[in-house]
């Protein structure tokens, strides 16, 4: 499988680095990821501005610019042959819940939905993990497993995965499971409060909202490894289009 491997870390984090290794060893493997961290960049591009790409090897870029710029560059430039799928990851930190809109891991994902099998974006949710080893190879068994399924479900979808911290002797499991939902997210964080221009953060991600379903959030919380199914088609089926056209028009 030819397979392009990207991040929001940046080029020198410890889980793209682990997870390059890993899938080498079986599959044909370029690494493109951004030269700093971007995280929170979503699916952001350089649209308007020069993007420099140094060559480290010949299958590894760094790109100085954000994660999605690395998957466009790298699906219609970097390389001449096609590639089967993007993998984004593994990211030091969780993408759960509302977070996946502003994640520049899944945003980085998106862009190789077109591709032959779904994108997929992997994400720890500790930053310093008890074991990246065992994270990418367990993904890389669900890489093989996504790619013996109905390709045609997974069309315009991206398959997000999160990791608890856990290792080959603490795994219990994946539950493929809904998203959930945040409450609203803490106040900004004022750094200089001194001074007449202020300094902001922002703050934690409003806390997920206990259903009586299983949600990414609550399977991670009992130790499972959680996957998402994501829709970027952004069509609702569902709405009555019409009825509305004909309110509106009224």
């Amino acid at each position: 499988m030819k397979i392009l491997l990207t991040n929001d870390d940046g080029f020198h984090a410890d889980g793209i680095q682990e997870l390059y290794k890993s899938l080498s060893e079986r599959h044909e493997v370029f690494l493109v990821a951004p030269e700093k961290n971007c995280s929170g960049f979503s699916a952001s591009i350089s649209y308007t501005t020069q993007v420099e790409i140094d060559q480290v090897s010949e299958t590894e870029f760094i790109v100085k610019g954000t994660p999605a710029d690395c998957v466009y560059f790298g699906l219609f430039s970097l390389m001449d042959k096609d590639i089967d799928i993007v993998i984004s990851g593994i990211n030091h930190g969780a993408n759960i819940g509302s977070d996946v809109l502003y994640s520049g891991t899944v945003g980085a994902a998106i862009g190789g939905r077109h591709c032959k099998y779904p994108p997929i974006a992997i994400s720890s949710v500790e930053y310093r993990p008890k074991s990246f080893d065992f994270m990418s190879k367990k993904s890389i068994q669900l890489l093989e497993v996504i790619a013996q399924y109905d390709n045609q479900k997974f069309k315009n979808k991206v398959v997000n995965i999160n990791f608890p911290d856990i290792d080959e002797n603490s795994f219990k499991g994946f539950r493929v499971v809904p998203t959930a939902r945040r409450d609203i997210p803490d106040k900004p964080i004022v750094l200089d409060e001194n001074s007449s221009k202020k300094t902001y953060q922002y703050g934690p991600s409003g806390t997920p909202i206990m259903e009586d379903f299983l949600t990414d959030a609550q399977a991670v919380d009992q130790g499972f490894v959680a996957l998402s199914i994501l829709d970027y088609q952004l069509i609702d089926k569902q709405f009555n289009h019409k009825a509305f056209e004909n309110l509106i028009n009224e």
